[in-house]
């Protein structure tokens, strides 16, 4: 799974990076240590309109009662999306791409041993665009929109960390990902290219345990404390 992430650019930097021609009103801080159900930006397709908004982590599906779920829909697993009553509208309909810095995961290094975190991200540090689902949810304060990443089997370098990545969307296939014209028929044959390129490009190395906890912050989370994990 992916449970936390790093997303430190502003809202004109995200909105010139992904072409996006709407921004949002209101401006987020940087982040280097993203947990669940904090907002964060998103880009998708407004009414055939790239835009850059803002949702809370955790999706909330429109016909939930409550919104008490929410930490536990952060993910959503690739292989099953298209058919889960949470998601399924949402993959059809709305999707959405997560700009993040990179993300962190968590490897197990023995029974009594602590897990070690690691940073994973672009070679070149580019922003990685996560492929996502949003929904809008009408609760007793109002309209909330969340949203959920969709995670995939990992590479086996990458697997020597964590049994899950998030899916990871190449720049040429963002407008099909985000638009709401492509058809059912050809959603699964999209996500199944996408996913097969997700870990192009990628480098993993280990960082401080400080981010464990998810009120520290600073981009000092995200600093290397050690060589990168080798590909291959």
């Amino acid at each position: 799974m992916c449970g936390r992430y790093a997303a430190s650019r502003d809202a004109v930097e995200v909105g010139g990076l992904f072409r996006a021609e709407q921004l949002p009103d209101v401006e987020l801080p940087p982040r280097y240590n993203v947990a669940p159900t904090a907002e964060s930006y998103i880009v998708l397709d407004h009414d055939g309109t790239r835009a850059v908004d803002i949702a809370r982590w955790g999706l909330v599906p429109s016909w939930s009662k409550d919104a008490s779920r929410a930490s536990r829909m952060i993910n959503a697993r690739s292989e099953t999306v298209a058919e889960k009553p949470a998601y399924r509208s949402a993959f059809k309909r709305r999707r959405c791409l997560v700009p993040v810095d990179g993300y962190y995961e968590w490897q197990v290094a023995g029974t009594s041993a602590p897990k070690q975190p690691f940073f994973i991200h672009a070679e070149n540090d580019t922003p990685l665009a996560l492929a996502g689902l949003y929904e809008d949810w009408d609760g007793p304060n109002g309209s909330m929109r969340t949203f959920t990443m969709l995670t995939q089997e990992p590479p086996s370098w990458l697997g020597r960390i964590h049994d899950r990545m998030p899916v990871i969307v190449q720049s040429d296939r963002w407008q099909p990902w985000l638009s709401t014209e492509t058809s059912e028929a050809d959603l699964d044959g999209l996500l199944a290219d996408i996913t097969r390129h997700s870990a192009q490009d990628l480098q993993a190395y280990p960082v401080a345990t400080l981010v464990n906890r998810a009120s520290h912050e600073g981009p000092h989370l995200t600093e290397s404390i050690g060589p990168p994990v080798a590909v291959g």
